[in-house]
């Protein structure tokens, strides 16, 4: 009998599955912090839908034909992957469907049994919808190279002329799943994978596979240890000394401040300290500066480099197109990395490396030199819950605090911001992070007396984090409020 009686197609494909959220980054550059090399194993049931009506036709003449079908068998499945950013990732592996069958038997008498074993690797590009912190969504497209090996026995009237076919072949698989995070390195998932198999005589059809399984992620690459703070001797500032007609006591000026994470942007109260460095090159002309950007050390060498001259660069402008001093006055040199004041092994050793220092000709007459006052940044350890906007009562006292100063001085305003930690979408945490700020000025408002005409609220979601979310001490640390103080000239 011809050995065409097989297993055929499983069920049709029920539609095509698309990769989920794969939103752009607001960053030209991918946050190190999304980015890492991950692995994981899988386990779960395999179906296949086997085609008894094809069988039976194959049986013809024999008689009614009684057919057992085994459709089901353990699958698994080891991968491993790069995740771009919090949204993409390319996962490759290897999988094992297992093994699915059938016994005919007809009245000849006789038994015809084929069974099918399949394996193979794929590729896959895999799109991430975070929902919260430690739960997200996901869906799956790639290219699979499976091996179908074939095996068929007959018994009395029944004959197999090929007992033994096998096929390699190239195809599509899809799936979707979900994913929680119990640690920032260990996170369980649930997937659902269908794979478009070709069996070793001419059919096709899909596989159905569910499974659950554990994924691990690495920690990133350790920087060289040449860079490391505690191997530096302590850095002192090279002064640009101008030559002056009289020999008087010297006056120099050092800009020391940060920057958020990934960005080169200068914020607000920066461009006032910036303020206070125009004033003094403006009653200076002679002086000269050496604007010097620096990072930490999360990322590549090379991008913080460019990240750095980019501060550098962007502090350069400002001075130039906003306080008018003529660009061959000023130097803009990025360090990247290599010049650490603090351990990058902690959040506050990279948030000091985050800087741009200026280094400034000294200048001899410091008579009559009137600067800006600059405004006072209160950068308040208020907690919030995650998604959460209430301002808790322990943060009385705190509050308090700020009530009695705008009260005694009616004629200062106070600007609060909001911020939040990596959110679901970004209206979201724009959303939350306006949310706590009205919050806390209602609560200035409605319970210390302050009056609501000297208090602003400005909100900026995750877009100016204070510290890397990838630890959950972190992104408390971006669940914040500031209170910017304003002072009238």
């Amino acid at each position: 009998m011809n050995n065409t009686n097989k297993m055929k197609k499983v069920a049709k494909t029920v539609g095509a599955l698309g990769l989920m959220g794969c939103a752009a980054m607001n960053s030209p550059f991918a946050m190190a912090d999304d980015s890492f090399w991950y692995g994981g194993i899988n386990i779960g049931r395999s179906k296949a839908k086997i085609d008894d009506a094809r069988i039976t036709s194959q049986l013809v003449g024999a008689g009614p034909v009684s057919i057992t079908d085994n459709n089901s068998d353990t699958g698994y499945k080891l991968f491993g992957g790069y995740q771009i950013n919090k949204n993409f990732a390319l996962e490759g592996g290897y999988f094992n469907l297992g093994k699915f069958g059938y016994t005919a038997t007809v009245p000849a008498p006789g038994t015809l049994s084929g069974n099918i074993k399949l394996q193979g690797l794929n590729l896959d590009a895999v799109g991430i919808l975070p929902i919260t912190e430690k739960f997200s969504a996901f869906g799956r497209l790639g290219v699979q190279y499976a091996q179908a090996k074939d095996s068929f026995a007959g018994t009395g009237a029944v004959t197999v002329t090929n007992p033994n076919p096998s096929k390699n072949a190239t195809n599509y698989k899809a799936g979707v799943g979900v994913q929680y995070d119990f640690t920032q390195s260990l996170g369980m998932r649930a997937e659902a994978e269908r794979y478009r198999i070709d069996d070793a005589v001419g059919n096709k059809g899909d596989v159905n596979m569910y499974s659950v399984g554990l994924i691990y992620r690495f920690g990133k690459k350790t920087p060289a240890p040449a860079p490391k703070a505690a191997t530096l001797p302590p850095r002192k500032p090279v002064l640009v000394i101008v030559p002056v007609p009289v020999k008087t006591e010297q006056y120099c000026s050092i800009l020391d401040f940060q920057f958020e994470i990934n960005q080169d942007e200068i914020q607000r109260e920066e461009k006032e300290k910036l303020a206070v460095l125009g004033t003094f090159m403006t009653k200076y002309p002679k002086t000269t500066a050496v604007i010097e950007g620096h990072s930490d050390n999360v990322g590549t060498e090379e991008d913080n480099m460019k990240l750095s001259q980019h501060r550098a660069e962007s502090v350069v402008s400002y001075l130039v197109d906003g306080l008018h001093i003529a660009p061959s006055r000023l130097t803009a040199v990025g360090y990247g990395e290599t010049r650490p004041i603090a351990d990058n092994d902690t959040e506050e050793g990279k948030r000091m490396n985050r800087r741009i220092d200026a280094v400034v000709a000294c200048a001899t007459d410091i008579e009559g030199l009137k600067v800006v006052h600059a405004r006072l940044t209160m950068a308040l350890e208020m907690e919030f819950d995650q998604d959460k906007a209430d301002v808790k009562p322990q943060y009385a006292d705190d509050l308090r605090r700020v009530a009695n100063y705008l009260k005694a001085n009616p004629s200062v305003t106070a600007t609060v911001e909001g911020h939040t930690a990596n959110m679901a979408t970004e209206e979201l945490a724009m959303e939350v992070s306006l949310h706590r700020a009205q919050n806390v000025v209602n609560y200035l408002v409605d319970n210390l007396g302050v009056a609501r005409s000297q208090l602003s609220t400005a909100a900026f979601g995750e877009t100016r984090r204070f510290a890397y979310n990838t630890s959950l001490e972190g992104q408390q640390e971006n669940r914040r409020i500031n209170i910017i103080i304003n002072y009238t000239k």
